[in-house]
C-alpha cells in the first residue's frame, strides 16, 4: 500500500513538473508577444497625439515642438511553481492533487529625446523635393488632398509675366483658382488618364578619337553607348538620362527625345522643391490645358496651414471650374480640426492646449480627414523623423 502511494506520488510530481514546463514555455512567448504590440500601439499613439499637438501649437501661432522614443529595453521575469496537496476528502480516503502557479512582469525602460538643434530644424523647414513626391504620387494617392496639403501655390506664366495662385484662403480669388487647378488634376486622375513619371531621355556626345587612350576608351565603354565613325574621325557617346518628375495628362514616353530633352531642360530652370504640371489640350483632361509648376511647402508650413485653418484662417468651399467634368471628393477643409473649450467634438481621441480640446473630425462617408491626417503622418516619417541614439540629453523612464 506504501508503494502504491509513492508510485502514485510520484508520478503527481513528475507531471507537475511537466506541467510547469509547459506553463512557463508557453506564457514567454505570449507575453513577450503581447508586451511587443503593446509597446508598438503605444509609439504609433504618441506619433499622432503630437502631431495633433503641434497643429494646436501652431493656431496659437507656438512654436512646434517633438520628442522621440530612441530605445525600448524590456526585462522580462517569469516565474512558475508546482507541488502537490492533500485533498479535501475527509475520512474516505488519502488523495493527493497537484497545485500549479505562474507569474510574469517586465521592465521597460524607455528612452525619450527631444528632436531639435541644426539638423532637425532644417529638415523641418526645408520645402518638400520632387524625390519625395514621387514616393508619395506612386501610392496612388488623390491628388486634390496631396497637393491642397503640400503645395504653397501653382506658378504659370500668362502673357510673359508669372502668375501665382496661392494656397490659402485669405489669398481670395487666387486660392479659388489654386483649389480649382488641383479639382482638375484630381478629375484626370479619377478617370486614369494622370501620368507621374521621370523624364527618360538619351544624351549624345561627339569626342575625336585623339582624345582617349585604350585604357581611357575601355572606361567609356562601362557607362555609354559607343559607335565610331571612321570618316570623321570620332566616336559618338550615348547615354540613357533619368530626368525629374512631371505630371501629364499623357505618357512621356510617347514623345520624342527631343521634346523630352526639351521638357527637362525647362524643368532644371526650377529649384529641387518645384513639380512640373503640363496638361495638353490634345489628351484627356485637356478641355482645361495648363503648364505651371507647384512650389513646394516645407513640413513646418504644412502645420502651420494646418493649424491657421482652424480659426484665424479657415477654409471654404470652393466649386469646381466649369470645363472639368467632375471629382469625386471635394471639402472644404483639407484636414479639419475640431476645437473645443468644454470637451473633445464627437470622439474620444484628442489633445488639450492651452485650456482648449482639439480633435479631428470624424468621417461620414469616403474618409477625407483621416486619409489627410495619415499622410500628413507619412510626410512626418519620411522628412523630419529620425531620432537620434547616443550622445544628446534624453529622458528615461523606468518602470
Amino acid at each position: 500500500m506504501r508503494l502504491r502511494h509513492h508510485t502514485l506520488f510520484l508520478v503527481l510530481r513528475l507531471a507537475a513538473l511537466a506541467a510547469f514546463l509547459c506553463l512557463t514555455g508557453c506564457l514567454s512567448p505570449i507575453a513577450l508577444d503581447h508586451a511587443a504590440i503593446a509597446y508598438n500601439r503605444a509609439t504609433a499613439d504618441v506619433v499622432s497625439e503630437q502631431l495633433l499637438l503641434n497643429i494646436a501649437r501652431a493656431r496659437h501661432n507656438d512654436p512646434p515642438y517633438f520628442t522621440g522614443i530612441s530605445n525600448i529595453a524590456a526585462t522580462f521575469n517569469f516565474q512558475a511553481n508546482a507541488g502537490i496537496t492533500p485533498a479535501l476528502t475527509g475520512e474516505s480516503g488519502s488523495l493527493i492533487m497537484p497545485l500549479f502557479g505562474v507569474a510574469g512582469s517586465d521592465n521597460p525602460t524607455i528612452s525619450i529625446v527631444p528632436m531639435d538643434g541644426e539638423e532637425f530644424t532644417k529638415r523641418l523647414l526645408t520645402p518638400l523635393e520632387e524625390n519625395k513626391m514621387t514616393l508619395l504620387l506612386r501610392q496612388n494617392i488623390n491628388v486634390n488632398l496631396l497637393f491642397r496639403l503640400v503645395a504653397q501655390d501653382f506658378r504659370k506664366r500668362e502673357n510673359g509675366q508669372e502668375v501665382v495662385y496661392y494656397n490659402r484662403p485669405s489669398a481670395g480669388a487666387n486660392y479659388r483658382m489654386f483649389r480649382r487647378v488641383v479639382m482638375h488634376l484630381s478629375s484626370i486622375q479619377d478617370r486614369n488618364y494622370l501620368h507621374a513619371e521621370p523624364l527618360i531621355f538619351e544624351r549624345h556626345w561627339t569626342v575625336p578619337v585623339g582624345e582617349f587612350t585604350a585604357e581611357g576608351f575601355q572606361t567609356l565603354e562601362k557607362e555609354y553607348t559607343v559607335t565610331l565613325d571612321p570618316v570623321k574621325h570620332v566616336y559618338h557617346l550615348s547615354k540613357p538620362v533619368t530626368g525629374g518628375i512631371i505630371i501629364t495628362n499623357y505618357n512621356p514616353a510617347l514623345l520624342s527625345d527631343d521634346e523630352r530633352i526639351k521638357l527637362n531642360n525647362e524643368n532644371e530652370v526650377y529649384t529641387p522643391n518645384d513639380l512640373l504640371i503640363d496638361i495638353r489640350p490634345e489628351f484627356p483632361g485637356g478641355e482645361y490645358p495648363m503648364r505651371g509648376v507647384f512650389r513646394l511647402r516645407s513640413f513646418g508650413n504644412i502645420l502651420n496651414f494646418l493649424g491657421q485653418s482652424i480659426a484665424d484662417d479657415p477654409e471654404y468651399p470652393v466649386e469646381k471650374d466649369p470645363r472639368t467634368l467632375g471629382v469625386a471628393e471635394n471639402p472644404a477643409y483639407t484636414l479639419q480640426i475640431n476645437e473645443s473649450r468644454n470637451t473633445f467634438f464627437n470622439t474620444a481621441d484628442g489633445v488639450e492646449y492651452k485650456g482648449r480640446y482639439y480633435s479631428i473630425q470624424q468621417d461620414q462617408g469616403y474618409h477625407w480627414n483621416n486619409k489627410a491626417f495619415q499622410l500628413l503622418a507619412q510626410i512626418f516619417q519620411m522628412t523630419i523623423a529620425e531620432v537620434p541614439r547616443i550622445g544628446i540629453p534624453s529622458i528615461t523612464i523606468a518602470k
